[in-house]
């Protein structure tokens, strides 16, 4: 069907009930109206199958879904190929390789921080720090950034739920202008500027000419927004799947080796990232419902990764899972350049907190808040740790 601009929306993305508990929200969107319209997303689709059609169709769906560019995420081949030709050695494995012992430094002294016996809200006392700390140090950027990114995170979620454009413009200049500042420092410093992901970018090629500022200031934006906020949402969602099964717990304990897939199936239950953009270059039909060229579409992720079509019951936990399916870190062309980086901080910072702890539980008389849209995750994640002697 053709959806007219006096036509009901299908539901409120930022409805009460969706904001309180978004799993839930969207696991009954999938199973109800698996392709839908609001005012806010405009069409969403929940999906696994349809999630797919759209990544593999380069063609119909468009990642030019802003007048400001996005490199190389809000691109198409052909010119997608040549930005992610060179983003891609960034994370090669030998350089991912290469920061496990800086990941591994930054873990522990946060882990050691927590306090031996007693509650702890791990959100603050743990996931975001741990994301501000390894984006900084990965990117080779100075202490003096954790906290103004701290502060730039939570206003970009706030213009984000809002949909307020003069916010989040206002947001991402303040951002850019991080990011040009660093810039200016290394070209001032010549050859004594550190040998860092910023003075690597400026030293890039890009048809045979050095890519623009502005081209620098996108690639380092994709990167930070999301590694900033998948992170830190990571690392509350798979602790709180610990607090809650003290037999995963255990198991993780004694066999290390199944953290990396058990990881990446607690993300699948509940995902870090909620949505990605598209827009439809003609007109199609998907989950049956017809959309005309131009529409814009939000990929539901958090809901394709509990698809029942694929993955039977969402909730339930199982390492034997094809991970081909699981599309934590997307799929096709655009697939996250920095999951291997990601896989690599939070294996590590899980392998260190369970290494050094005796138990993790929730606190019955202080519940988690969950993370409203944009976010994913926790808010506020209070946990109880124990430690032997």
């Amino acid at each position: 069907m053709t959806l007219s601009k006096s036509s009901q929306p299908d539901w409120d993305p930022r409805s009460s009930t969706v904001l309180d508990d978004q799993i839930a929200a969207y696991d009954d969107m999938r199973r109800r109206c698996p392709v839908a319209h609001s005012d806010y997303l405009h069409w969403s689709v929940f999906r696994h199958a349809d999630v797919m059609q759209v990544l593999e169709d380069h063609g119909t769906f468009s990642s030019i879904v802003s007048q400001h560019p996005s490199v190389p995420n809000g691109m198409d081949p052909p010119r997608h190929t040549a930005y992610r030709a060179l983003i891609d050695p960034y994370f090669a494995p030998e350089r991912v390789q290469a920061f496990e012992p800086i990941c591994r430094d930054i873990a522990l002294d946060l882990i050691a921080r927590l306090p031996n016996d007693g509650e702890v809200e791990i959100m603050d006392g743990l996931a975001r720090d741990f994301a501000l700390r390894i984006q900084c140090a990965f990117m080779g950027w100075p202490d003096t950034l954790h906290e103004p990114l701290r502060q730039w995170t939570r206003r970009n979620h706030d213009a984000t739920l809002a949909g307020d454009r003069s916010a989040t413009a206002a947001v991402a200049r303040e951002f850019d202008g991080y990011v040009r500042t660093l810039l200016d420092l290394r070209r001032s410093a010549g050859e004594c500027a550190p040998d860092d992901v910023m003075s690597r970018l400026l030293r890039e090629r890009i048809d045979g000419r050095a890519l623009t500022d502005e081209e620098i200031v996108s690639i380092v934006r994709n990167w930070t927004v999301g590694e900033l906020g998948t992170i830190a949402a990571s690392v509350g969602i798979v602790a709180h799947q610990l607090a809650v099964c003290p037999d995963l717990q255990q198991r993780l304990r004694a066999d290390s080796s199944l953290l990396l897939p058990a990881i990446d199936e607690v993300l699948r239950m509940h995902g870090p990232l909620i949505t990605n953009r598209r827009i439809t270059t003609r007109a199609v039909e998907i989950g049956g419902r017809r959309l005309e060229a131009g529409a814009r579409i939000s990929l539901i992720w958090a809901s394709a990764n509990r698809d029942e079509a694929v993955f039977g019951n969402p909730d339930e936990f199982r390492l034997d899972r094809d991970p081909s399916q699981n599309l934590l870190y997307g799929a096709g062309i655009h697939v996250c350049p920095g999951a291997a980086l990601a896989r690599l901080e939070l294996r590590v910072v899980m392998e260190e907190l369970l290494a050094r702890t005796d138990r993790i539980a929730l606190v019955p008389e202080n519940r988690p808040v969950r993370a409203a849209y944009p976010a994913s995750g926790f808010a506020s994640l209070p946990l109880r740790i124990e430690r032997g002697a």
